[in-house]
Parts: structure tokens; C-alpha cells; sequence
């Protein structure tokens, strides 16, 4: 069993689901993944659901409200960043040219965040933990496993996030021959980044978030059989991995990726 249960700096430390049909979304992750579904209250938020696989949770979801609805946001994965201070962050982003969203603020008494956008526009969480952190249960099938930056400008994005997280960097070619940017937190994989090319069509930057299984054509199955939809084909990974990228019903983007060699 793979936790994560330390929220070092540099590191990414949690995914939700912000999404325009709670009850929906979560049907269809429960569904999907085996997860149980826990609904807390979260003050002027509202609800804020926790996913949990053998007991230890996965992720978070909540309903968008009707700001984020009437300013066209669409339902997405978003990716949390551990920082010491979520204001020096986020005052550090915005001198490396990011656009901030949300300025810092409390989450109750288990930590503060901050939202930001980057130079080319992925949006990104950066949580500062307040309380004791919360035991994860990551790299196994049906949970969270890895977060890459897909954006127009890999070289501008690499020195933003050097700068703002302290990251090192390496460039392989990946799984379609493009070049494929494996960020590091020190000696740990931190994230993966790659550009987005013309024939995606009219992807915007972001970060997207994979989730393990253990077999991907079976997970995709049950996944169309759920309403949900597969974009473009199956990649592989010789020897490596196997992915692909999929949709909910209600239109949240993120990646199922079978391992087929062992992960830490």
C-alpha cells in the first residue's frame, strides 16, 4: 500500500473536482474507482466531499457555485502544491508573472491556499498545511498517481516553476517521440510537463491528473458504460505504461494510466 502522508514543499499534495453536478460526479467516481464518499460541511462553500479507498482518502470534490458557473469555468481536476507560506507563494508567483485568482485565505483550521495562474495559464492550488496531514493513499489502482503540465511554452514554464518551487528538471523524449520534461523536488519526481501541439485542437494549458488502475481497458469500459468518454486513442508506453484520456459526464478532463512496471 503506497500513503503519502507528509506535505514536503515543492510536492503536490492533493486533487479535487470542482464540477457542475456533485451528486452526478460523485456516482460516477464511486463507481469508477470503488470509492466511498463522505460529504462535509465547508462553511460559505457549502459541501465539500472526501473520496476514501480501504479507508485512507483520495481526493476531495465539491459543486462550482455560481460565480465560477456564470464565468464559464468548466469542470476540472485542479492540482494542490505544498508550500511553506501560501502568501510569500503566491506573492512570489505573481513577481515571476502569474495572474493570482484567489489571494490566500483560511481553509477552516487544516491549512491555507492560494489559487494562481501561470504565465500561459494553467491554474494551479498552492496549500500551505495547518494541521497534522492526512494520511493518503496514492499509486495504487483507482487512486492518484501523478500530475503534468500540459502548456504552450515549456521553456518560459520551466523557469516560472523552477523559480517559484525550487524544482530541478530533466528532458526525455516521450511516449509520442515529443520532448517530455520530468520535474524533480529535490531527489523525489515532482511532475511532468509537455507542449501542447495544433492537433489536440483547442486544448488550454493545464495541469492534468492521472489516476492508477489496474487494467485500462477494463476501467475504460466500465468508465463508457458510465457516461463517461474517451479522447483521442489509447497511448502506450513499451514496457512502461499504458493511458488514456478520458472525461466525465459532466465534462472533467484527467487520465487513467495502467502501470505495467512496479512504482515506490
Amino acid at each position: 500500500m503506497a500513503e503519502l502522508s507528509t506535505h514536503t514543499p515543492g510536492s503536490f499534495c492533493w486533487v479535487d473536482l470542482a464540477t457542475t453536478d456533485a451528486a452526478a460526479a460523485k456516482a460516477f467516481y464511486s463507481e469508477l474507482f470503488g470509492w466511498t464518499a463522505q460529504d462535509m460541511p465547508a462553511g460559505d462553500a457549502g459541501t465539500y466531499t472526501m473520496f476514501f479507498k480501504q479507508g485512507k482518502s483520495v481526493c476531495g470534490a465539491y459543486g462550482m457555485n455560481e460565480q465560477m458557473r456564470s464565468q464559464g469555468v468548466p469542470p476540472h481536476w485542479a492540482s494542490y502544491v505544498a508550500v511553506d507560506s501560501a502568501d510569500q507563494a503566491a506573492a512570489r508567483a505573481k513577481e515571476l508573472g502569474a495572474e493570482i485568482l484567489q489571494p490566500a485565505f483560511d481553509v477552516m483550521t487544516i491549512g491555507r491556499m492560494a489559487v494562481i495562474k501561470d504565465p500561459q495559464g494553467a491554474v494551479l492550488s498552492l496549500w500551505q498545511p495547518k494541521e497534522d496531514d492526512r494520511t493518503m493513499l496514492v499509486n495504487e489502482p483507482g487512486c492518484w498517481s501523478w500530475n503534468e503540465l500540459q502548456t504552450t511554452d515549456t521553456a518560459a514554464a520551466k523557469n516560472f516553476y523552477q523559480s517559484l518551487l525550487g524544482w530541478t528538471s530533466e528532458v526525455q523524449k516521450g511516449a509520442t517521440g515529443q520532448d517530455y520534461t520530468s520535474f524533480k523536488n529535490g531527489e523525489r519526481p515532482a511532475a511532468g510537463m509537455l507542449e501542447i501541439q495544433k492537433e489536440w485542437g483547442p486544448v488550454p494549458p493545464h495541469w492534468a491528473v492521472y489516476f492508477s488502475v489496474g487494467d485500462l481497458d477494463a476501467s475504460l469500459e466500465r468508465l463508457k458504460n458510465l457516461g463517461g468518454s474517451q479522447d483521442g486513442p489509447t497511448i502506450e508506453m513499451k514496457d512502461f505504461a499504458r493511458f488514456a484520456i478520458v472525461h466525465d459526464p459532466q465534462g472533467g478532463h484527467f487520465v487513467l494510466i495502467q502501470m505495467l512496471v512496479p512504482t515506490d
